[in-house]
């Protein structure tokens, strides 16, 4: 399965993602600039901040409360299709999801 992130310049990395690997985790090992996921995925942090393409929000779900909240200290714009990127889990549904790494 493939994820794209795309950057704010418009430079895209593709990875490929396994089934259930979090897409933080993902952009990590793909070096994608500005996921820096610095607390590994605990939802203590808000650096691994992205936005995922309107084509793509509704599979990917909503944030849960925590997230949410997390999402309010987030460094980059908050927008409807804010996401913590540890907290989406790839799975068949996403494969060729798209996510916008937002500008800090």
């Amino acid at each position: 399965m493939k994820a794209t992130w795309i950057l704010s310049d418009g430079r895209q990395i593709s990875a490929e993602v396994r089934e259930g690997q979090n897409l933080m985790e993902a952009a990590v090992a793909a070096n994608v600039p500005r996921v820096v996921g610095e607390c590994g995925g605990s939802l203590s942090c808000a650096t691994c901040h992205v936005y995922v393409d309107a084509v793509w929000a509704d599979r990917s779900g909503s944030p849960e409360t925590f997230e949410d909240a997390m999402l309010d200290v987030a460094e980059a714009e908050r927008r409807d299709t804010s996401r913590l990127s540890c907290q989406i889990r790839m799975t068949p549904a996403l494969d060729g999801i798209i996510l916008h790494v937002p500008e800090p």
